[in-house]
């Protein structure tokens, strides 16, 4: 790994944290590389982001956190400054891959990990495949083994940009996809209307338009991304042997509240927690409550 000035990232990139913060880069064995974050010192707490957004999604809770914890915040690979060239697979399994490799260089053995949307169904499946041994696991809002919701819509987007890998298509669909995911939509995302969550939205497709490659690589991730119900996990909970916080919110129309419980019913050493008046963006609704619940789990 090795430290990357500020000054090397576009102006739409700089950051905007109360606390130092500092840019680095893991070059992964198949050489995609993620980019990544880290503020503060102490045990090692690492935060994966949802689908779509970056390591920005968790901007809001950084300094309650970095006084307790090494706060370590990847930008996923097709996310952020992480890779995006598409001579990777982008499957669930490669992603698991990678950031357990991250996990080992980056973080060390047995680190705390939380994952929220696609960053928590990369630690559970990179969990059930043994590449991954976290000491204490944070599951947030995602489909865990429930269909999911407006699956007919997740479906229909996902063949839309396979559509990317067809010749000319490429760069239609970057402007298409940067329209559909406009900042105000990154409004509607949190329960308290946080209009901070527009310039979420707004850095995390600030280099879509016309960018041919990165739609291709997103047509590479559409086809290979499990679509469905992931009724395996039902078989996988009751070998997690480590404990498992589910910090859920209670107005994600998303990830509805039911799918957890299930969840907790069989994890051997489960917690359920829920945020009162949050949405799918709960460090922005609440982050000093996101910062209390992560603290009084991960000690």
């Amino acid at each position: 790994m090795r430290e990357v000035p500020n000054s090397h990232l576009r102006q739409t990139r700089e950051q905007t944290y109360d606390v130092p913060v500092r840019l680095r880069l893991y070059h992964h064995s198949d050489g995609a590389r993620v980019a990544y974050r880290e503020a503060g010192t102490g045990p090692v707490l690492a935060l994966l982001h949802s689908g779509l957004l970056s390591h920005k999604e968790w901007e809001p809770a950084v300094e309650q956190l970095s006084d307790r914890y090494r706060v370590v915040l990847p930008d996923l690979p097709l996310h952020g400054d992480s890779e995006q060239r598409p001579r990777h697979p982008y499957t669930l399994d490669w992603f698991a891959e990678v950031m357990a490799g991250f996990s080992a260089e980056v973080l060390g053995a047995r680190p705390l990990l939380a994952g929220h949307d696609a960053g928590a169904e990369i630690l559970l499946r990179a969990v059930e495949l043994g590449l991954i041994a976290p000491s204490r696991l944070v599951l947030m809002p995602n489909r865990m083994h429930a269909p999911p919701v407006h699956g007919g819509l997740r479906a229909a987007v996902q063949s839309t940009a396979r559509a990317a890998a067809l010749p000319g298509l490429d760069v239609a669909l970057s402007y298409a996809a940067a329209a559909a995911f406009r900042p105000q939509r990154g409004v509607a995302l949190s329960a308290r209307g946080n209009p901070a969550a527009a310039d979420l939205l707004r850095h995390a497709f600030a280099d879509v338009p016309g960018n041919s490659g990165l739609a291709r690589s997103w047509a590479r991730f559409a086809r290979g991304w499990p679509r469905g119900a992931q009724r395996r996990l039902l078989e996988v909970y009751p070998s997690l042997q480590m404990p498992v916080l589910l910090l859920w919110a209670d107005e994600d129309r998303l990830h509805p509240l039911s799918t957890a419980e299930e969840a907790l019913e069989l994890l051997p050493d489960a917690q359920l927690r829920v945020l009162p008046n949050t949405g799918f963006l709960m460090a922005y609704d609440d982050p000093v409550g996101l910062a209390r619940e992560l603290s009084a789990f991960c000690g």
